[in-house]
Parts: structure tokens; C-alpha cells; sequence
């Protein structure tokens, strides 16, 4: 049985790269677009593992990993954050939010796969 991850992204062309290259490695996907959706769907669908944008409308990820995390239902999936900042420091502000990993934007296509991988044990 391959592995769900939801992928949370409110640009429909970077979820679009995110999802061909997880559907390349034999990943099964699901979509929300802001982090209130995420919320929603991981509690209904409880993915392997989240790869979540920082910066959405409605609710960005901080607010939604905060959320994720305090649920006995979705705390223990992996979430990877995703960012456009790569400032120095910024690794550990998001890890200590909660995010068990982070990518900065543009994404390194060979390194989300890795990445995804060491998460998920596979």
C-alpha cells in the first residue's frame, strides 16, 4: 500500500510540481490549499505525512502545525514545512514550531523525494 501525504500549498503551480514528483515516487495525494483545510483533511484522512507552505491565506502553517500537534488524532504525522525564506535560523524556528524538516523554495526536486523518504521510513 503506497504512502498518503497531503501537500498544502495555496499556489496551484508549486502543488502541482510537489504532487508530479511524490506521484512519480509512487506516493497517493491529497490537496488542500491553506492551512484551515489542512486541519480538516488530516483529521479526516490521517496522512503519513503533511508537506505544508508557511505563507497561506485563511490560516498559514505555523497556526495549522500548532493545531495538528495539540490533536491526539494528527500529532504524530510528520509535516515538512515549505518556505520561501532560508534565512539562517530560520531551520531552527521552524522545527522548534513543531515541523519535523524543512525545504526552502524554489524546491530542490531531488532532495524532496530524499527528504520524504527519511520521514517516512520507506
Amino acid at each position: 500500500m503506497s504512502k498518503k501525504i497531503l501537500i498544502v500549498e495555496d499556489i496551484p503551480m508549486n502543488r502541482r510540481l510537489i504532487r508530479d514528483i511524490l506521484i512519480y515516487y509512487g506516493y497517493e495525494i491529497i490537496e488542500a490549499e491553506n492551512g484551515e483545510e489542512a486541519v480538516r483533511i488530516a483529521r479526516e484522512q490521517k496522512p503519513d505525512l503533511i508537506i505544508m507552505d508557511l505563507q497561506m491565506p485563511v490560516m498559514n502553517g505555523l497556526d495549522a502545525i500548532k493545531i495538528l500537534k495539540s490533536d491526539p488524532v494528527t500529532k504524530d504525522i510528520k509535516v515538512i514545512a515549505v518556505t520561501s525564506f532560508a534565512m539562517a535560523g530560520d531551520r531552527e524556528k521552524v522545527l522548534a514550531a513543531g515541523f519535523d524538516d524543512y525545504i526552502s523554495k524554489p524546491l530542490n526536486t531531488r532532495e524532496l523525494p530524499e527528504m520524504v523518504k527519511k520521514l517516512l521510513g520507506s
